[in-house]
């Protein structure tokens, strides 16, 4: 789901809950600060209290629906845009595969005639439309429901765009709700459908539901490419020029990283409940073809645990390198202070203007012709002496 698209009051409530994290007032924090990220992609779906179960809550924001019907078969391949759920009716009757895909949460009364036309249950549609919802496989006797998340990369802005895609198994269709249309991985299965490559058109509407989940899944991968490029950008960055806006970044890394993990363990165990159930709908060798999906979504998962790892440690190399910076720091302030240390002492000396008429004993240097010069000889050759002694052991190294 888009930035845009966020419900307003779930950016109002990010804002304030960022406010108060870091104890600075909420009018000042804009919801999205960081543009490469997801906000409030992290939050699963938090029923009203006391609300009634199988509530419908659309987000008035939502894009409207759009009903696409791609209808195929070995032989034939057609698509089509329904202005209702019940123009598919047809379709289911027709011996073919049906894949309807619904883009767009936007229209109530769609997604109660889907519910009608499919025989949903009240809280089958609500799992559907108010998202997002927690990855996860529910089956009955007649279809299956696979809830995942679905995510695209951001482009030009880095990061990714998440949304919730809903895909409902029956014996000769599939039924997808996506959030909207904007970012879509499944491309790539229409492509192979229209042209007919592979097997998918001569396999069932299980082979479909993997395809399907496999486009997902893989569409994870440019993602994992972005953040890779980042983690390797900014541990140089650390390492040659470490700044405080470095911190932030990282910190911001490390938060979408946890989001994607925090969808991706559940969206995995879901694969795998998917490729073990002994489902009539599920042959077996569509089975075999999702446990390759499953190697890859556990492989995602992989990836997101050691690049969290790697922002940890960037988190460490940052605080080291802000430490031997301050030392270094520090090392020519001590170098600088010694030097002038003893200088000071002599020009504390001889600023005292002791009177030599009565004492021998009071400074007869004041009275020297070349007591001034021979003053000035005296520090050049101690300030020399020290720098002398400090380069010889190697304190000037890497200090300036």
């Amino acid at each position: 789901m888009p930035f845009q698209a966020i419900p307003r009051r779930l950016k109002l409530w990010r804002g304030q809950r960022r406010s108060k994290l870091f104890g600075i007032p909420a009018q000042i924090v804009p919801p999205a600060v960081f543009p490469w990220t997801q906000d409030g992609s992290e939050d699963f779906f938090a029923e009203e209290p006391g609300s009634t179960p199988g509530t419908l809550r659309i987000d008035p924001d939502a894009a409207p629906s759009e009903l696409i019907a791609i209808d195929y078969s070995r032989t034939h391949w057609e698509r089509q845009l329904l202005a209702a759920p019940t123009d598919c009716e047809p379709l289911l009757d027709s011996g073919s595969v049906t894949w309807l895909d619904v883009q767009g949460l936007g229209s109530e009364e769609v997604l109660r005639q889907l519910g009608q036309v499919f025989r949903l249950h009240a809280l089958t549609l609500e799992d559907i439309a108010n998202v997002p919802q927690r990855p996860k496989v529910e089956f009955e006797d007649d279809r299956i429901l696979v809830l995942v998340h679905m995510l695209s990369p951001r482009g030009k802005g880095g990061g990714y765009f998440t949304e919730q895609v809903s895909l409902l198994l029956g014996s000769n269709y599939v039924v997808t709700v996506q959030e909207e249309s904007e970012h879509d991985a499944l491309e790539p299965v229409r492509e192979r459908l229209r042209t007919d490559r592979g097997i998918i058109r001569r396999m069932g509407s299980d082979y479909l539901l993997c395809a399907l989940l496999d486009a997902i899944v893989d569409g994870c991968y440019p993602a994992m490419d972005y953040y890779a490029q980042e983690i390797e950008r900014l541990e140089c960055a650390i390492l040659f020029e470490p700044d405080r806006k470095l911190m932030r970044e990282i910190y911001m890394i490390e938060r979408d990283l946890l989001t994607l993990r925090r969808w991706m363990a559940p969206q995995t165990h879901a694969i795998a409940l998917l490729m073990r159930e002994q489902h009539p709908l599920i042959s077996p060798d569509v089975r075999a073809y999702l446990q390759e999906c499953y190697e890859h979504a556990t492989d995602i998962l992989d990836v997101v645990t050691l690049y969290q790892e790697l922002t940890v440690n960037l988190m460490n190399l940052y605080m080291s390198a802000v430490s031997n910076r301050m030392n270094e720091i520090m090392k020519v302030l001590t170098i600088v202070s010694a030097i002038f240390i003893p200088l000071t002492f002599l020009a504390g000396i001889y600023g005292m203007n002791f009177n030599t008429e009565t004492s021998s004993w009071n400074m007869p240097e004041l009275n020297w012709r070349y007591g001034y010069l021979v003053c000035w000889l005296v520090m050049i050759v101690t300030a020399c002496g020290l720098v002398l002694y400090f380069w010889r052991r190697g304190w000037f190294k890497n200090s300036f």
